[in-house]
């Protein structure tokens, strides 16, 4: 067997028109994954793999090489003196410090567990979690060899500007050797590097949108559409400079963004001399008319591009199962999974690909126990060998006749057209292209070539990402921002005044409320696993699962919906979705914080006492159960579920990370998350 790993490294365009990067993430991801991820491989002798970087990725990347708060508006504030704040600025900060991952990143710090939950600051306090916010994204390699960051985490607290100062200048220091580190790797014929056309576009939209509705005929595309063939080719050949000046060579391959792929934008990628590209094996699946899974295990080509085909089921363990599960034990069932594939077909090429960074702030020690496993293990198999895709595109490939248009999410392109603010956002880049085709005669050179800019940030595929109701961030509002003014900024530079649809957000301040709704009176239902009464939880909050997302697209879990409430006595749950089969055989694990507090329960325990909670839990059509408040020795909760099954979990919920309750609460006002 051929093990044939591709790692796709991207983060959207955070800068706005005065070049200062809106979100962080960019930077966090750079301390902890950029450096770590072939940092780990290169511990490994034999593995190899391929590490596909956006140009996104790579421009924001350079502008921390030098006074890096000058380019970044999170650590322009961060870097102040806390005592010279306004207080916007600092619940803003404050709001950035509490995004971590609370089970992996935030609890092995043991003041930033204590500063996680609070409300409100003094100076000192705020100093701190800002502090132990940048240390619980420093990745394994900086935590172990870094002297600064080793001496910061063992003070733990009490930390002062003049600590900030010197983490910042190290950690710049240190984002300046990542380009470096793969450079070195691709010489020694460890790694691939491949990169994405320019600002991550999906290109068969870009060149035809009709491209959606041969994906997918229902589906409604926007009335306005214009072909933007032009600028998809733009975005393939400034990723190809880009890539050139960063790594010194010309770049062979892609991923294409999304995995989106067609006949016309495989044929403008070709143009333009790349050989090989990758996507999921739906759109195999579909240009073969075929569902048989042996057909993904080859290299194929399409009129004379090379090809290889997801697996999606490998790609989702490690991207979203596995990180539930203890390393060894994922290490050896994913082993187990490619003896499988070895068993039936001891000539595959199995191709993993998933997102490079998103999934490890989920894995325990930043995935590195993991991955230690898991490639030691490969190294001891005799029938797996590990290749980059410099290596898999010179083997020999099975002819494809025909290439089914989609993506590597369901085969089509729905999720970046088809709802109404996706639509929305379409029709605003539409309009504002005709308006520009329409004054492009009376331009200089210079403004054309800012305005092809901002056309092209505008086509990123991330903005239709997260709009519509498929997504949901807590920065909505600041992606909403960044998509429009990429657009007026267009209008200033032609002297013209912006459409006043271009000033109204698109997201509509899409919040939480799209899949939460809090509970509005006490309930008090019988925990028997069924719904007695229309009644029975009327007044209940509500959790809709199948509303949220993480920024990779996952199965969806058993669990659809969580209906929650409370009472004097007792707090309430009910989990509703495809539950029953697992009503004799599976476990629910509850996990309460800041007490401490976790306790395993079959579905059908009865009324129970466990690590001190009193519990009681039944399952007939939903799963529900109670906890009797006087076991909780606390005002407030943050609390979650796990659902296990043949010692697997197969969901955590809620999937937003933790439900927020206050057991005082008297109906005033909601509760929250």
């Amino acid at each position: 067997m051929r093990l044939n790993f591709i790692w796709h490294m991207h983060q959207p365009d955070y800068r706005n028109s005065d070049g200062i990067m809106q979100m962080p993430w960019v930077f966090l991801h750079a301390i902890k994954d950029y450096y770590d991820m072939p940092w780990m491989l290169s511990r490994h002798a034999n593995i190899k793999a391929t590490f596909n970087i956006t140009s996104p990725l790579i421009e924001q990347l350079k502008l921390y090489a030098h006074e890096p708060q000058k380019s970044d508006k999170f650590l322009a504030l961060w870097l102040q003196d806390v005592t010279e704040l306004e207080e916007h600025e600092r619940k803003w900060l404050i709001k950035l410090c509490k995004t971590a991952q609370f089970e992996t990143m935030v609890k092995p710090l043991a003041r930033y567990r204590e500063l996680f939950t609070q409300s409100h600051f003094t100076n000192a306090e705020l100093r701190e979690i800002e502090v132990l916010f940048i240390l619980s994204w420093c990745g394994v390699y900086l935590k172990e060899n870094n002297e600064t960051v080793k001496s910061l985490i063992k003070k733990g607290s009490g930390y002062t500007q003049e600590d900030k100062i010197e983490l910042l200048r190290t950690l710049t220091a240190f984002s300046t050797t990542i380009f470096d580190f793969y450079k070195e790797l691709q010489q020694q014929k460890r790694i691939t590097i491949s990169t994405t056309p320019f600002y991550h576009p999906i290109l068969p939209l870009l060149i035809n949108m009709n491209s959606a509705k041969e994906a997918n005929p229902t589906i409604q595309i926007p009335q306005n559409a214009l072909s933007l063939k032009e600028d998809a080719l733009i975005h393939i050949q400034k990723a190809k400079a880009l890539f050139k000046e960063t790594f010194g060579f010309d770049a062979q391959g892609m991923w294409p963004a999304e995995g989106a792929v067609d006949a016309r934008s495989v044929a403008l990628l070709q143009k333009e001399a790349i050989s090989w590209i990758a996507t999921d094996e739906a759109i195999l699946y579909k240009s073969l008319n075929n569902t048989t899974k042996e057909n993904i295990y080859a290299l194929y080509d399409y009129k004379e591009m090379k090809m290889v085909f997801r697996d999606h089921y490998l790609s989702d363990l490690i991207g979203f199962k596995y990180r539930y599960e203890e390393p060894q034990n994922a290490a050896n069932h994913f082993i187990s999974e490619l003896q499988k594939v070895e068993n039936s077909n001891a000539n595959a090429l199995v191709s993993v690909i998933l997102d490079g960074e998103n999934a490890w702030e989920f894995y325990k020690n930043n995935g590195f126990d993991f991955f230690e496993a898991l490639y030691s293990g490969l190294q001891t198999q005799p029938w797996c060998t590990t290749l980059t895709m410099d290596e898999v595109s010179n083997m020999q490939a099975k002819p494809l006749e025909y290439l089914a248009p989609g993506s590597w999410i369901n085969g089509s392109f729905d999720t970046w057209v088809g709802e109404k603010q996706k639509t929305k956002a379409w029709e605003l880049l539409f309009v504002t292209k005709k308006a520009y085709e329409e004054n492009v005669a009376h331009l200089t050179e210079a403004k054309k070539a800012q305005i092809t800019e901002f056309f092209l940030k505008a086509e990123s595929s991330d903005w239709y990402w997260w709009f519509g109701s498929d997504h949901y961030s807590d920065y909505m509002q600041e992606f909403d921002t960044l998509f429009r003014n990429q657009l007026i900024n267009i209008y200033h530079l032609m002297d013209i005044l912006p459409p006043s649809d271009l000033f109204l957000p698109i997201s509509q301040n899409r919040s939480s409320s799209d899949f939460l709704v809090p509970p509005q009176s006490f309930i008090s239902p019988i925990i028997d696993g069924k719904k007695d009464s229309f009644f029975e939880w009327l007044g209940c909050g509500i959790i809709d699962e199948t509303k949220l997302f993480s920024t990779m697209q996952a199965s969806s879990g058993v669990v659809e919906k969580i209906y929650y409430g409370e009472d004097a006595q007792k707090l309430y749950f009910s989990f509703e979705g495809m539950l029953q089969k697992y009503c004799t055989n599976a476990q629910i694990k509850i996990i309460i914080e800041p007490l401490n507090l976790n306790a395993v329960l079959a579905f059908n325990a009865g009324k129970t006492t466990l690590n001190g909670l009193v519990i009681e839990s039944a399952c007939k059509q939903n799963l529900e159960l109670s906890i009797e408040k006087s076991s909780l020795k606390a005002a407030k909760i943050f609390i979650r579920f796990e659902i296990i099954a043949d010692e697997k979990i197969l969901q955590t919920v809620p999937g937003f990370g933790e439900l927020s309750l206050n057991l005082n609460e008297n109906y005033a006002k909601n509760w929250y998350i």
